[in-house]
């Protein structure tokens, strides 16, 4: 029998949110390694509390892919400037690549209350993520912004939440089928 462990739903949710702030802080002073720092000791705790690892590590692989095509429309648009653009990863500085992970280790945990509630999800993401770079953008200066990056990102960042919550939400017991 499998040992099933959670993260605590508080201390999940400040770990991210200490990511953020390292992160955020950290590109707007042109330390980048800040973030990436950050989410190495968030995700090392956090790993080293659940089990069974493989669907958080599901989810940070689909969270950074939804980072990068994200961040790749945005920037080859001229839509989204980074103030602190290196090192990246394709068109996605490390630091903002963090802030995805860290925030894929919430959703099985912190934010669980969202599995089976897509359409929440969808919609909190279309609020929350322009609001989080607007914080970014007028705190710390991380990021610039642009006409229609704001309609972009929040399209793209409800199809994430949509998509990322859908790949948490456990599958029914066999013999017991999901209705629509």
């Amino acid at each position: 029998m499998s040992r099933q462990a959670r993260a605590h739903p508080l201390p999940n949710l400040l770990g991210n949110q200490l990511v953020w702030l390292a992160a955020v802080i950290g590109a707007g002073e042109g330390l980048a390694w800040a973030g990436p720092a950050a989410a190495a000791l968030f995700a090392t705790w956090h790993l080293a509390t659940v089990r069974p690892l493989w669907p958080d590590l599901r989810l940070v692989a689909l969270a950074l892919a939804c980072g990068l095509a994200l961040d790749a429309l945005l920037v080859a648009g001229g839509w989204l400037r980074y103030a602190t653009p290196a090192p990246a990863l394709a068109a996605s500085p490390l630091w903002i690549l963090a802030l995805w992970l860290a925030f894929a280790l919430t959703l099985r945990h912190g934010l669980a209350f969202l599995v089976n509630r897509q359409c929440l999800a969808l919609c909190l993401g279309a609020v929350g993520g322009p609001l989080a770079y607007l914080a970014a953008a007028r705190g710390w200066n991380a990021v610039q912004l642009l006409p229609p990056g704001w309609l972009l990102l929040a399209i793209g960042w409800a199809l994430a939440m949509w998509l990322l919550v859908r790949a948490a939400t456990p599958a029914p017991p066999p013999g017991r089928e999901a209705t629509a």
